[in-house]
């Protein structure tokens, strides 16, 4: 299972919010290249960058950090998902053409299911869907409206488009270090056939990875991780090696975890 950084963009820095309110939002660098090369040297397989501000504005926003960041991870043959204010084909390929390796589609995929149809058929294998939701309901423009759709239901709906994946975000727990929501990042797994979730929010401490890596078997390929990381009740580099043991002990039959 993959534990994936997360480098938040605001104003061309590298932030965390609380429950994404941009109001509450804590700066951690001031270069978010040497933020992505510094996760990568610790281990990181994949990063997940979010534009903050384009998610905001429906538009993308922070492009000189994102061109930066990709410039650093050149020669590195770590894949790249970037999400936030993504909401046409035009700004798809942009991002695939400057070295994204996966474009996540968020508050348009709710208000506009056609264009994950047409994305998926555009970009095969290229397109993550981001369903943030709270207490089972999915929330849009950058976590400020709670719709009345259900997360499982329009899940199924992206999976049946062919979409990569599923990132699952449970708001109420985002940076808020209160520990991963397994129970629910479960059920959404479990109803999906064949597309995997990556879990995120609330990625507190190596428990949370345990957690996730004991039920990683129902379809969850991998979990976000920031504030932990960036605050240190959570070592990176360690968990990452973690999951990997406790993974593969899974894969060998093995039903007790090594230590």
């Amino acid at each position: 299972m993959l534990l994936i950084p997360a480098i938040d963009l605001k104003n061309g820095q590298c932030v965390r919010l609380k429950q994404g309110r941009m109001s509450d939002a804590t700066v951690y660098s001031d270069d978010p290249a040497a933020m992505a090369r510094h996760w990568v040297d610790q281990g990181a397989r994949r990063l997940h960058l979010v534009d903050l501000d384009g998610a905001f504005a429906g538009r993308p926003k922070n492009l000189e950090a994102i061109e930066a960041i990709l410039e650093e991870l050149a020669e590195d043959e770590v894949p790249v998902q970037l999400g936030g204010g993504i909401r046409d084909l035009d700004t798809i390929e942009r991002y695939l053409d400057m070295g994204v390796d996966y474009v996540i589609i968020g508050t348009a995929a709710v208000k506009n299911p056609g264009l994950v149809q047409d994305a998926c058929v555009a970009f095969p294998g290229h397109i993550l869907v981001g369903l943030d939701a709270k207490a089972g309901k999915v929330a849009t423009d950058g976590w400020s409206k709670v719709t009345g759709h259900d997360v499982v239901d329009l899940a199924r709906k992206f999976e049946d488009y062919g979409v990569e994946a599923i990132v699952y975000t449970d708001i109420g727990r985002d940076g808020m270090l209160t520990g991963v929501n397994v129970d629910a990042t479960i059920r959404l797994a479990q109803a999906l056939e064949k597309t995997w979730i990556i879990a995120s929010g609330g990625v507190a401490s190596l428990a949370d990875v345990e957690a996730l890596c004991a039920v990683a078997d129902e379809g969850i390929l991998g979990a976000i991780t920031g504030r932990a990381i960036y605050e240190g009740t959570l070592d990176f580099a360690a968990a990452q090696k973690r999951a990997d043991l406790l993974c593969e002990a899974r894969k060998n039959g093995n039903a007790e975890q090594p230590r």
